[in-house]
């Protein structure tokens, strides 16, 4: 087991990936309330996740080379004054300008602070248990999808939406002060390779696997509310018990990912998204609870290998794993897209288009693992690669 700690300084982190992930998905449920008082359609007030999207993947790459001659500790303490200060601003707004401007500043600092965080993580655990310190900040963004989106939407229900904005950023204060007591310092962030080791094929499948695989799960999850009640027969009044039931297989397969991952990491994402295609096609032809929980399971097992693939073949440098957070929201940009071009050929056709990009995804991961690792292409742990 991880000492004491190590323990609660990952626990620091997983409260403020709880925060980060709240404030990314509970936009869904307060859609209409936004929509209603900024005095814009639906549609528009959309452009809040979709410009929060945008953020992430612009703000992944160009802020961590921005906090990149920063030490660890100080770059996530940094990275969560910039959330705070998005959600504040979105607290704050009297328009939809700013809101949307709120909601970008928070973005920003996603796919940096994860992307830092994983390292952090990483290196106060060892080497031997990286995954499992990975998944184990990951899971503040699995709980998140449970816990944090269903009472953030109430509070916005019952108080206003302003209030889920104030809340979120006083998660990301608590986080802040976890952080800031219990993370020892760490090294300074690589400066000088980081921009080279994109040089490193291997890093580019990486990242290939991470959105295909990833973005897989998307394709269905965005449409999930009508592929449960118009096609598996579930009542609308039991969505809530059913993406319960997802979230739960969310945490599990965080949970058993990881250390499968630990044992032996090519394997596993090899595993994974060949079960992947699988659920996706059964999801296609007979959605049922069972199934939704399957590939909930499924699909979170695959994210601390993703993040430890790309942090191997990326030599432990922050850009590299800031850039797997920017590659696990294009591919659900992407899926969701894909998807969306597809439901009118029924929502049935959005498992196709996943077990499809799943496939794909399976097809980089066999090239990935047939590959000779070139010695530009290893960490200080090359054994790593080869698992």
């Amino acid at each position: 087991m991880l000492v004491n700690r190590t323990g609660l300084a990952l626990a620091a982190l997983a409260l403020s990936a709880f925060a980060i992930g709240t404030t990314e998905f509970v936009i869904a449920g307060l859609l209409p309330d936004l929509a209603s008082d900024l005095r814009v359609s639906i549609p528009t007030a959309g452009l809040l996740v979709s410009g929060y999207a945008l953020g992430v993947v612009v703000g992944a790459p160009l802020v961590t080379i921005a906090v990149a001659r920063l030490p660890r500790k100080w770059a996530l303490l940094g990275l969560l004054v910039l959330f705070i200060a998005g959600n504040v601003t979105s607290a704050i707004a009297h328009g939809f300008a700013m809101l949307l401007l709120g909601r970008v500043l928070a973005a920003l600092c996603h796919g940096a602070f994860l992307g830092v965080g994983s390292l952090a993580a990483a290196e106060m655990a060892g080497e031997q248990r990286r995954a499992r310190a990975i998944a184990a900040m990951v899971t503040g963004l699995t709980l998140s999808t449970v816990v944090g989106v269903p009472m953030g939407t109430f509070l916005g229900q019952h108080w206003g939406w302003r209030v889920t904005f104030w809340a979120v950023a006083a998660l990301g204060i608590a986080g802040m002060a976890g952080i800031a007591a219990l993370v020892p310092p760490l090294p300074a962030l690589a400066t000088h390779n980081d921009l080279t080791v994109f040089r490193r094929p291997q890093l580019w499948l990486a990242l290939a696997m991470t959105a295909l695989g990833f973005g897989a799960v998307y394709a269905p999850y965005t449409f999930i509310a009508p592929i449960m009640t118009s096609l598996a027969g579930y009542a609308p009044g039991d969505l809530s018990w059913l993406l319960i039931v997802f979230g739960v297989g969310l945490v599990l397969g965080n949970w058993l990912g990881a250390r499968a991952a630990d044992w032996r990491l090519m394997g596993t994402i090899i595993a994974l998204l060949t079960g992947l295609v699988a659920l996706l096609l059964i999801l296609a032809a007979l959605p049922s609870v069972i199934t939704l929980f399957a590939l909930g399971v499924v699909a979170f097992a695959t994210v601390p290998a993703f993040t430890s693939r790309v942090i191997a073949t990326g030599g432990g440098t922050t850009l590299a794993s800031s850039a797997a957070v920017a590659a696990f929201n294009l591919g659900n940009a992407t899926g969701a897209y894909l998807a969306g071009l597809a439901v009118t050929d029924g929502y049935a056709a959005t498992g196709w288009v996943g077990a499809a990009m799943a496939l794909g995804g399976l097809g980089v991961a066999v090239l990935s693992a047939a590959l000779p690792n070139r010695k530009g292409d290893r960490d200080h742990h090359p054994a790593a690669l080869a698992r």
